[in-house]
């Protein structure tokens, strides 16, 4: 039998022939394609040519095209529906990965060309591209170890294989808590769930195999629970069992690779000479130290804390008033905020929901990016790997722009959260090459038949990852290293951020958020109040994320803690964490952190760009409007095409003729006046 992934693909677009691949093909895949990217780096590595930026950067750009487009295929699946299959070949494909990654960036052959290329690189003539991407690669050389000596070497290769493992396994027994628990419910257990909940409860116990409806910990069916049950025990129940995700004890339980992860990445830092992970981590991105990262996060802290203080005084006389003489708890906070919201805004989730279609918002996000940068998209009926997920092109003025693919329900064999990635990345070197993108959500599937509803919290999400998927889409330069989102971890977050803005412009909503059972546009009233409580309950969502990202920073500052929880528990004291809120992310189910090097030292990073996002769609309102067609060119230009091709600074700086100030944010979060 022909092995589909090492077969050239003669499919629409380049796109992976999933009805041809089996789980069977992946091994024998990666194992050819290993063998292949190894010889390819041995033929630059001894070379017997002078180094040019041909023969060495550019070769190095395209080594390894095949196991990159197997490993494309893989990680979607890995991902999206994973299997028992699938989990062990990601056990055995991390370590393997993490060697051959070694064994490049510690070749020492390849390393002595790239760095008489880098010593001598005034006289080669170099694009501002190319020079960039000759600096990028060799500093990607020395932060992985080339310039180590000794033992130190060996050591280090051994540290970074095991974390590769960790991370893995940190994952699938996420993945394993999320996927084995669930809370069945009776007739009685229903009581004050509206009837879109008890759909999406409904579906999940379908999913399960089971008669009746269920609770599971996908975060589209647990958080309108807590918002709307009236069954305090049943709260608490659901609530613990969803911030206890990777901490319950036994085979998956999280918290010791936690602590061995930690003490890792500091054993690797001080290897490679910094005083601990949060400065190595750090030195390449916008923020630089983990000094201004805390500034930012304790500007912030400060009126975050005090608007959750005052919100949760107020929340917890309405249980009184019901007749809970308790102190308010973490299951509480979401009911009475919602009952509050109803009370104050006249808004009800349940009437704002018919009004927010999954597909009209992939409509309104569509409508957005051909307003803005003249992208059109046509549904393409061709294999995918999964019957939820769907593909479209994407063209602009007749030409081929990139493949989209959304897979927006969560199931039980795909991880949790939101994401976008790129089986393919845009390049121009060796040819054109579009991208292909996906968009990755775990709404709740509906019954049979009917239409797919959306929280506001899930629109904007939706809007978030398409701004991730632009990013990608809008490419280009000419190197994959520095395509799409390859840019400082600080900076990633910008266009996704920026995107959500458009979610909040009356016009889109006016057009698109129609009733799922009469067409009728959202009521203009409805849609004023919806607007105007964008802002509601800052002081939560705020103090949530600032509290995981503030313990992310101490967790890699300084020496690693002996017990992750430990320390979590004192950070959050010392902060002064409100009792009623907890970590958006708690230690052992902290997958930005933990599942691999990503967001590590990071996490503050989409507050960080937040401080530029609110000051980008700024520069629309002051240009005339959401749609100024000069502003949405500049954007493409200097942000969503360039890549990382220049300095994250000077990029945005080109953008908007300056950075900006901490108020924007503050402004954009209801909180400055808070403190």
């Amino acid at each position: 039998m022909t092995n589909a992934l090492l077969s050239d693909w003669s499919t629409p677009f380049g796109l992976p022939p999933f009805d041809a691949i089996k789980d069977a093909d992946f091994a024998p895949a990666f194992d050819a394609a290993m063998d292949q990217a190894r010889a390819e780096i041995a033929a630059i590595a001894d070379n017997p040519a002078a180094p040019t930026f041909t023969n060495t950067i550019e070769a190095l750009e395209l080594a390894g095209e095949r196991l990159d487009r197997m490993l494309g295929v893989f990680y979607a699946l890995a991902g999206t529906d994973s299997n028992e299959a699938r989990e062990a070949l990601q056990r055995a494909f991390a370590p393997k990965l993490s060697a051959y990654s070694s064994e490049i960036t510690l070749n020492a052959g390849l390393f002595e060309r790239i760095e008489a290329l880098w010593q001598g690189r005034d006289a080669l003539g170099l694009t501002p591209e190319q020079a960039r991407v000759l600096m990028l690669t060799r500093r990607g050389f020395v932060r992985a170890g080339a310039q180590v000596q000794g033992a130190g070497r060996d050591r280090l290769t051994a540290v970074k294989s095991r974390l590769a493992v960790l991370g893995t396994q940190f994952s699938q027994n996420l993945l394993g808590d999320e996927r084995d628990w669930f809370m069945e419910l009776s007739d009685a257990d229903l009581a004050g769930l509206p009837d879109f909940v008890v759909t999406a409860a409904r579906a999940a116990g379908q999913d399960k195999g089971l008669a009746g409806p269920v609770i599971t910990l996908s975060r589209s069916i647990i958080v309108p629970f807590l918002q709307f049950s009236t069954r305090r025990d049943l709260r608490e129940r659901a609530r613990r069992a969803w911030v206890a995700r990777g901490a319950n004890g036994g085979q998956t339980d999280n918290r010791a690779i936690a602590a061995e992860i930690l003490t890792l990445r500091h054993e690797r830092a001080q290897l490679l000479g910094y005083a601990d992970f949060a400065s190595y981590k750090l030195e390449t991105e916008m923020a630089g130290t983990p000094g201004r990262v805390r500034d930012l996060l304790m500007q912030v802290w400060a009126p975050a804390k005090a608007a959750a203080q005052a919100d949760a005084a107020v929340l917890e006389q309405m249980m009184h008033a019901d007749g809970v003489n308790a102190r308010l708890e973490p299951w509480d906070w979401r009911f009475y905020s919602e009952k509050r919201r109803r009370a104050e805004h006249d808004l009800d989730e349940a009437a704002i929901k018919p009004y927010l279609q999954l597909d009209r918002m992939i409509e309104a996000a569509f409508d957005v990016a051909h307003r803005l940068f003249g992208l059109d998209f046509a549904p393409l009926d061709v294999p995918l790997y999964h019957p939820d997920a769907r593909a479209w092109e994407v063209t602009r003025g007749g030409r081929h722009m990139a493949v989209f693919i959304g897979d927006y329900f969560a199931r039980g064999s795909k991880r949790s959260g939101a994401w976008c990635s790129a089986s393919r990345s845009q390049r121009k070197l060796g040819g054109e090459v579009r991208p292909i993108v996906h968009n990755v959500c775990n709404f709740a599937k509906p019954a049979a038949g009917q239409p797919a509803l959306l929280s506001y919290d899930d629109a904007r999400t939706l809007f978030h990852e398409f701004g991730h998927a632009l990013h990608q889409m809008l490419s280009d330069v000419t190197y994959p290293s520095i395509s799409g989102t390859s840019v400082a971890r600080d900076f990633v977050e910008l266009p996704s951020q920026l995107y959500e803005h458009w979610l909040e412009v009356p016009q889109v909503l006016a057009q698109f958020a129609t009733h799922a059972e009469t067409g009728a546009p959202m009521p203009r009233d409805m849609l004023e109040r919806l607007l105007a409580a964008a802002t509601y309950d800052m002081g939560f969502q705020t103090v949530e994320y600032v509290a995981s990202a503030m313990v992310d920073l101490a967790f890699h500052e300084g020496a690693p803690p002996a017990d992750p929880m430990v320390a979590q528990a004192q950070v959050l004291e010392q902060m002064g964490m409100p009792h009623a809120i907890g970590m958006r992310h708690a230690t052992p189910h902290f997958a930005h952190v933990f599942s691999g090097d990503g967001y590590s030292a990071g996490y503050y990073s989409y507050m960080w760009s937040e401080v530029m996002d609110a000051d980008a769609f700024a520069a629309f309102e002051e240009a005339g409007g959401p749609f100024d067609a000069a502003t949405a060119k500049r954007l493409e230009r200097f942000i969503l095409s360039a890549g990382g091709s220049a300095e994250a600074e000077v990029l945005y700086t080109e953008f908007r003729g300056r950075m900006p100030g901490v108020q924007a944010l503050l402004k954009g979060r209801g909180l400055a006046g808070a403190a």
